[in-house]
């Protein structure tokens, strides 16, 4: 990166920017994951190189500016884990998972001087994972339904609000309500919402793709099938799960 960067190197990597190239590391994350869903070890492989490519940029730009230097970012996180595992590198001791994360969160607070566990969320989160990091934050210290009844409990009273909402803003408001509950049901479950909405959105995907297909395989296209055609193509794609 530093030949690339150089004035013998590669116009375009020498034009880029911190910010020219943000969105790189998001997409990258995204590609990461998306090889590891589809458990393509190889593609994940190569999919971690283009995400370790990003921090080498980022670390060769910081360099040129002496800001810090790829050594500099390796050392931040090593000294990060070693400090926030007292009852691996130190004296102290951790039973179980939920003793390490509780720990985990008091460091953190105390290592930024905050007055909220809440303070610091990423800010361009998507919002499911946003919900999901909320809602694992405060369960880790207490704030948490006790069974998974609590919570379906809950789904329902939100429904019901919604249900009830007189007026455009009550509606809007009762809706992400249930979607909070949602996430926090999923949550509690040991699952990841951002990962079931995205299986029902395949699942979905494939469904009315296979409509498509029986509809143009009769000669005809989306539009001039009436709803009750589209459900039943919808219903028999269904049944061939």
């Amino acid at each position: 990166m530093a030949r690339l960067r150089s004035p013998t190197g590669c116009p375009w990597d020498r034009e880029q920017t911190h910010l020219s190239i943000r969105h790189n590391l998001i997409e990258e994350c995204y590609e990461a994951v998306e090889a590891l869903d589809a458990n393509d070890m190889a593609g994940f492989r190569d999919e971690l190189g283009d995400l370790l490519l990003q921090v080498v940029f980022h670390a060769q730009m910081a360099g040129e500016r002496n800001e810090f230097d790829f050594d500099d970012v390796a050392k931040s996180i090593a000294d990060k884990l070693l400090h926030r595992h007292p009852h691996v590198f130190g004296k102290t001791r951790a039973r179980n998972s939920a003793e390490v994360l509780k720990q985990w969160e008091q460091i953190k607070r105390a290592e930024n001087k905050s007055t909220s566990i809440l303070n610091e969320l990423p800010k361009h989160l998507p919002a499911l994972l946003k919900a999901d990091k909320v809602q694992r934050k405060v369960a880790r210290v207490g704030f948490d339904w006790k069974s998974k009844a609590d919570v379906l409990a809950k789904i329902e009273e939100e429904l019901c609000e919604l249900k009830s909402a007189r007026h455009r803003k009550h509606f809007e408001e009762e809706l992400g309500d249930l979607l909070f509950a949602t996430v926090n049901l999923a949550r509690f479950e040991g699952l990841q919402a951002e990962d079931l909405l995205n299986r029902a959105i395949r699942k979905f995907t494939g469904r009315f793709q296979q409509v498509e297909r029986a509809v143009h395989k009769s000669g005809r296209k989306l539009e001039d099938c009436s709803l009750a055609e589209l459900d039943a193509l919808w219903n028999s794609a269904k049944r061939r799960r």
